[in-house]
């Protein structure tokens, strides 16, 4: 069986068919059959040309030695190891401690394509592609932090000044000083939201209802007018206003705003006869219920909760096989403990829908007891239930917390790598500033 030759280390001169390249002080003998295999990369067009086309050669290596029949490259040795496997493998593997950037660089230097890479390091790569991408946004942004141009209006200038003050906590102190104040704000709204509910604290109106003491409802108003002043500013300051109106967060604080002024209107503006009726009575507590949206208004203000949040879309799939199991287990447990217990004359299981609720609050371990089984072969089928349940819950956990922590992690490292970009950015523009200056 033909096995293609490896590449060799050897010293000394070429024999008939080979050639001698040297990268960064390794040299390798290579058999020219071999890389006429791609005619298109460079090592094929350096076997191809003349030996006294001195031009061309020039052209496609740093320098030649005619003797020795030996081509030399100022290239990285280890990147060069891992691309001379495509004429061999007809596949590369990125080796650990590569840059996969540089790696590319690499590859189209010798002029092959990315088509050879393998899958595996493909996704690595497009990996990187995205950290360098959320590097890069990040560098944007803070670039714009810092940029100041001198050519744009008064009123741009204000806008960009209030965008700063509300949207970025860390590029002043009125402005940490004002996100302090935003997240006082939704604590004491959702304090006062849940002290409301106290019959204690309710007072009695004229029509003998309970309703939440006028203190109450006072501090909820100005609560109310902070959120509602905070959202028409950064409205206002916003450079894209329809994305920003279309933002996730957003959405969140229009719909904890809207209720206020909703209940306010058919409360005020509305006639007696109106708020007598009982659909309009129930919109009216169903708009109420809405404020505990504002409680997720803490995500704009926390690093943490909105890392969490990037961690369970990242773990979609793992929570998707956690709903699976129960799912499965929950069906197949209520099916049976319905059968098992239609022997006792007492059964709290009246039909397979009815006990979906026993198999739900059996196998997430809540166990109320207001259903629960009789006969022995019930009993056991919840011991088992249970037990699945505990395994199935169990199994996603781990890669659900770590893909938390990789992304929290990945979050820091980018942070700081767009940090020390900007850095870097500023040592260059200083350099170039100095020459000009002593041109």
């Amino acid at each position: 069986m033909w096995t293609i030759p490896k590449p060799n280390y050897r010293t000394g001169l070429c024999d008939e068919g080979e050639i001698a390249v040297n990268i960064g002080g390794v040299r390798l003998v290579l058999f020219e059959d071999v890389l006429n295999r791609y005619p298109e990369s460079r090592l094929a067009e350096l076997v191809n040309c003349s030996t006294q086309n001195y031009e061309l050669i020039s052209s496609l290596c740093d320098d030649f030695d005619p003797g020795r029949k030996e081509f030399y490259f100022d290239r990285d040795p280890d990147s060069f190891k891992c691309i001379i496997d495509v004429y061999y493998f007809d596949e590369i593997h990125i080796k650990s401690g590569i840059c996969p950037i540089c790696f590319l660089k690499e590859m189209e230097f010798w002029k092959i394509d990315q088509s050879a890479l393998d899958e595996c390091c493909k996704s690595y790569l497009s990996e990187k592609e995205e950290e360098l991408k959320e590097i890069a946004n990040k560098v944007k942004v803070i670039l714009e932090d810092l940029e100041v141009d001198q050519c744009i209006t008064r009123i741009q200038r204000c806008q960009r000044f209030l965008w700063k003050l509300l949207e970025k906590p860390g590029s002043s102190l009125p402005a940490r000083i004002i996100a302090i104040a935003s997240f006082l704000f939704i604590l004491i709204s959702a304090v006062v939201m849940c002290m409301g509910t106290i019959p204690e604290l309710q007072v009695t109106d004229s029509e003998g209802k309970l309703v939440e003491h006028p203190t109450l409802e006072a501090i909820e108003t100005v609560c109310m007018l902070w959120f509602t002043a905070e959202y028409v500013l950064r409205l206002a300051s916003s450079p894209n206003k329809l994305r920003f109106a279309l933002s996730i967060m957003n959405i969140i604080d229009f719909m904890t705003i809207m209720p206020f002024y909703v209940v306010l209107s058919l409360t005020y503006l509305g006639t007696t006869s109106m708020m007598e009726l009982v659909n309009v009575q129930q919109a009216v507590q169903a708009l109420r219920i809405m404020r505990i949206a504002r409680i997720f208004k803490l995500a704009r203000h926390s690093a943490g909760l909105q890392t969490l949040t990037y961690a369970l879309k990242r773990s979609l799939k793992e929570l998707g096989l956690l709903l699976m199991y129960m799912g499965v287990g929950i069906f197949v447990f209520s099916a049976l403990a319905y059968t098992m217990e239609q022997s006792h004359p007492e059964t709290l299981f009246r039909s397979i829908p009815q006990s979906f609720w026993w198999a739900i609050i059996t196998m997430t371990t809540v166990g109320y007891g207001d259903i629960y089984p009789k006969t022995t072969l019930g009993k056991c089928n919840a011991a088992v239930s249970f037990l699945c349940g505990v395994i199935a819950i169990a199994l996603p956990i781990h890669p659900i917390i770590n893909n938390f922590v990789i992304f929290y992690n990945k979050q820091k490292v980018l942070e700081t790598a767009a940090k020390h970009e900007v850095e870097l950015m500023e040592l260059k523009s200083g350099r170039q500033a100095r020459r000009k200056s002593r041109n």
